[in-house]
């Protein structure tokens, strides 16, 4: 156990210009940035006993941690659509089957 909190710069250090650029004009990015930092905040004052907790809560909030943070990854490595591209008109277009034989 570390007594410092994990930090995404440091998980991601190739990444800094990107996480900034996306903060400062991604609102959906900017937001999943801060329920990170809030998440990852509260579960290193649990693992330092500044706030305990059960172990189930602990466990559920890392599960959470984790998930945030994959989401994070993928839009920094570009594999989340931006809001423009990901409308409901185009989303039914990705998720309809594709056709053989063109159309």
């Amino acid at each position: 156990m570390s007594h410092t909190p994990n930090q995404l710069d440091e998980d991601f250090p190739e990444m800094a210009e990107r996480m900034h650029a996306l903060k400062t004009s991604n609102n959906r990015f900017a937001r999943l940035l801060e329920e990170y930092n809030e998440l990852n905040r509260d579960i290193h004052r649990i693992e330092t006993r500044v706030e305990p907790t059960s172990e189930d809560v602990e466990e559920e909030l890392k599960r959470r941690r984790v998930r945030l943070k994959d989401e994070i990854a993928q839009m920094l490595t570009g594999a989340e659509k931006t809001a423009g591209e990901a409308g409901p008109n185009n989303r039914e277009r990705m998720d309809a089957p594709r056709m053989r034989g063109g159309m």
